[in-house]
C-alpha cells in the first residue's frame, strides 16, 4: 500500500476515485436510497477537482482504494473501499492527515454511527450539530474537532 498525495488529476484517476466513493457510501451510507445517492453522486467530480489536497491510498496492483480530501484544517472526505475498511487503512489516512497537514476538524452524517465511532476513537468530539447537510437535505451533520 502506498499513500501519496496527488497533484494532476486526470480523467482515469477521478474516475476510479469516484468509483472508490460510490462502493463506499453503497456500503456504509445505508440511510441513503439508490436515488438519493445518484443525486449526490452528480456533485463528487466537482468536489474531487476543487478539494484543496487530495491523499489517495493506492493498493500493490496501483489502483486507488481509497482517499481523503483536505481544505486548510477540515478534512473534506474520506472514504475507502469496502473491501479495505477495518484493516486499519482509514486510521493511517487520517492519521497522515492529522500529523502532516494539521486536520483538527470535520463533518460526519449524523446516520452514520461507525463513522462517528471511528473518528470518536481517533479523539475527535462533536461541537455542534445541524439539522441538514450543507444541500438542505433532511441528514444531520455533526461537526467534530479534535
Amino acid at each position: 500500500m502506498k499513500i501519496l498525495q496527488v497533484g494532476a488529476r486526470s480523467p482515469v484517476l477521478m474516475q476510479q476515485l469516484f468509483e472508490v466513493w460510490e462502493k463506499s457510501v453503497k456500503e456504509t451510507h445505508t440511510f441513503l436510497s439508490d436515488a438519493e445517492i445518484n443525486e449526490i453522486a452528480k456533485f463528487v467530480p466537482d468536489a474531487l477537482r476543487s478539494t484543496a489536497i487530495l491523499v489517495v491510498l493506492f493498493n500493490e496492483e496501483g489502483i486507488p482504494v481509497g482517499f481523503m480530501g483536505i481544505t486548510g484544517n477540515n478534512l473534506d472526505s474520506l472514504f475507502i473501499s469496502p473491501d479495505y475498511i477495518g484493516k486499519g487503512f482509514g486510521k493511517q489516512l487520517l492519521q497522515l492527515g492529522i500529523e502532516a497537514y494539521s486536520i483538527n476538524e470535520l463533518a460526519v452524517n449524523e446516520q452514520n454511527p461507525q463513522a462517528r465511532g471511528f473518528y470518536e476513537h481517533l479523539g475527535f468530539r462533536v461541537f455542534r450539530r445541524s439539522d441538514t447537510d450543507e444541500q438542505g437535505n433532511p441528514y444531520p451533520i455533526l461537526y467534530m474537532r479534535l
